[in-house]
């Protein structure tokens, strides 16, 4: 891979992952031209009390939704990592591994506004731009936005609006609710014959 590519990285718990997840993913590579979207399942979030699924669960569930894609690839770099899953240090990695190419980070333009208050937000920003997703309805004034931010980002307004959360899939689960289109089949399958979040 001496080639230079536009990768974007599009990091989460993925707990689990669902077709929001994908659609997002699609519409950056889209709208940006990206090469390829490497998908990062955190093994510990810093700012998330801690995924409800084991990582390997959650690795195995990515892998499989993005197995039919053939710009989408899923990476373990954070869950072979010791300590929490801060961003910078994975983009640090990914620079001296790949040094040739271009990074993006993929994000809801909701999350876009949180981004002065991750760790080392100035290192990221050296090493990386960020690509944030308009969902119908919500508008983002970068007014609000540092300028460091601002000069990095671009804001993708063709979105399609998908109410889909883990959070809410997890509950359904729970509940014993169908979850059927609301995440690929292939990890629908998974979760069933592993038993995950089903009722307890």
């Amino acid at each position: 891979m001496s080639d230079t590519m536009k990768i974007g990285i599009f990091g989460g718990t993925f707990d689990p992952i669902h077709m929001g997840h994908l659609i997002m993913a699609e519409q950056a590579r889209f709208a940006e031209e990206l090469d390829e979207i490497w998908f990062i399942p955190a093994k510990t979030p810093p700012h998330k009390k801690g995924p409800h699924m084991d990582a390997t669960h959650r690795l195995a569930m990515v892998e499989r939704a993005v197995a039919d894609h053939p710009s989408f690839c899923a990476s373990r770099i954070e869950l072979d990592r010791k300590g929490p899953s801060y961003t910078v240090d994975t983009m640090i990695f990914l620079g001296k591994m790949y040094p040739q190419h271009q990074f993006y980070l993929i994000m809801g333009a909701d999350m876009v506004l949180h981004l002065p208050k991750w760790h080392r937000i100035k290192e990221i920003l050296e090493r990386v731009s960020v690509i944030g997703l308009l969902r119908p309805g919500y508008s983002l004034d970068e007014k609000e936005l540092s300028p460091e931010v601002r000069r990095r980002l671009t804001l993708v307004s063709k979105g399609v609006k998908v109410d889909i959360s883990s959070t809410n899939l997890r509950n359904r689960l729970i509940r014993g609710d169908s979850v059927r289109y609301l995440i690929p089949e292939s990890v629908r399958l998974y979760m069933e014959e592993n038993q995950l979040y089903g009722p307890s």
